[in-house]
């Protein structure tokens, strides 16, 4: 999977899923943004114009330049407030030449005044510099036709919007491109198909489950538990497909495993949850917990068992914690639920409780194919044949169903006449 094409489907979905980290990125590229702004203000600007008389019209390229000389700017720092370096004023000055009689001097500043005052101050240092006779660029008479005022820019607030926003987008392009990489690489799988397909084997239903975490909820899940009518009708029809939905009082019923791996924590709560919901139907269900491969998996609903056990209430769910052959010692039960959790890495299955059906619980997003590849395998070889998939907390934007076609007979073909030999041709 982690090497197919990226689709526009499958990238929204990457996208969807991922939707935190892009909305951290786009957040910090907000702040960003938005920090550089207030820190770095947006420059106002101002503009003098100088006029010449209509003799230097054939100068006035050579009279810009002379305006944003050395000489002229030098002279206009020492009216400059607060003062600047030769190389900072002549990164604020822009001149140019608007007729071929008239020098626009356009200055930079972080107020208004300061770009005036800026403005200004080049103005009166380039008429002083080239109005006296002694100038060393030649005596031209000039001078200031309209003095700087009215500084424009962006307004802070409108800035800080802009850049704020920008930086937001550039954020939320990056956090994109995070989370395809992420989703790329990852190789877990979400949609029940790509469940159903790892092993070959349908999803036979799809459910959210709690998610206890100390030995008093699992108590009041057990107790509790009741799913929606759209959930409840899905797990009525599991139970049916597997045929454990058929008691008629009396004697043992049939019995289920429900098979889940330690790396996923979430597919521990299916097995109480069907218990549960079996008893709620009436069936007097005994819910029995496997020793498992890694006890801390199930240490809290063991102790949860564990103390339900030993209150002796009456009630259809009974519960257990025992060896192997305790699934066997169950007298009335009507069906019998075993929880066993394996290692997905190095599945041992050794000591599986032996019941009528195994059934895998897999969560949304948490294992890999090839995690219940060995899982499945691990199950076959101890003769406990995966015969359907449970699905727990499925994705939200997962429209697949993970029922596997079922194989069509070929159509019935009259089968080739196997020739022998040739006829004799036949002679008049």
């Amino acid at each position: 999977m982690s090497e197919q094409a990226l689709d526009l489907r499958r990238s929204f979905k990457i996208v969807r899923r991922h939707k935190a980290i892009v909305c951290s990125v786009a957040a910090l590229g907000l702040l960003a943004g938005a920090g550089h702004t207030v820190l770095s203000p947006p420059m106002l600007a101002s503009k003098a114009l100088v006029v010449l008389p209509d003799s230097a019209s054939r100068y006035i390229g050579t009279q810009v330049v002379i305006a944003d000389s050395n000489p002229v700017l030098a002279g206009a720092m020492r009216q400059v407030d607060p003062p600047v370096s030769l190389q900072t004023l002549r990164a604020r000055i822009q001149v140019k030449s608007v007729t071929s009689s008239i020098v626009s001097i356009s200055a930079q500043g972080k107020t208004a005044a300061q770009a005036e005052a800026t403005a200004n101050a080049v103005a009166n240092s380039y008429i002083a510099y080239i109005t006296p006779a002694n100038s060393p660029v030649g005596q031209v008479t000039a001078h200031v036709l309209e003095r700087a005022a009215n500084a424009t820019g962006t307004s802070l607030p409108i800035r800080v919007l802009i850049i704020g926003g920008l930086g937001a987008l550039l954020g939320a392009v990056i956090g994109v491109i995070i989370a395809l990489a992420l989703g790329r690489s990852d190789r877990r799988l979400r949609e029940r198909d790509e469940i159903a397909d790892a092993i070959g084997v349908p999803v036979l239903a799809s459910v959210p489950v709690e998610h206890p975490t100390d030995a008093g909820r699992w108590a009041r899940l057990l107790e509790d538990y009741e799913p929606g009518v759209i959930h409840a009708w899905n797990l009525r029809k599991a139970l049916r497909h597997l045929g454990l939905t058929d008691y008629r009082g009396g004697g043992s019923g049939d019995s289920v495993t429900i098979l889940s791996l330690s790396s996923d924590p979430k597919a521990l709560a299916l097995g109480p949850q069907l218990a549960a919901f079996a008893a709620s139907l009436g069936i007097p269900t005994a819910l029995v917990i496997s020793p498992q491969q890694d006890a801390n998996a199930t240490a809290t609903l063991s102790a949860a068992c564990t103390g339900m056990a030993a209150s002796g209430r009456p009630s259809l769910l009974r519960v257990a914690v025992g060896k192997r052959e305790i699934a066997d010692r169950q007298p009335g039960a009507g069906m019998t639920v075993v929880v066993a959790v394996v290692d997905g890495r190095a599945p041992r299955l050794a000591n599986l409780v032996n019941t009528s059906v195994t059934v895998l619980g897999v969560s949304a997003g948490a294992t890999t194919a090839e995690q219940l590849a060995r899982v499945a395998a691990a199950a076959a070889g101890e003769g406990h044949e995966i015969a359907g998939i449970i699905v727990a907390d499925p994705d939200s934007t997962d429209h697949t169903t993970g029922r596997l076609p079922q194989p069509t007979r070929p159509t019935h073909r009259r089968p080739p006449t196997r020739l022998i030999g040739t006829a004799p041709e036949t002679r008049r």
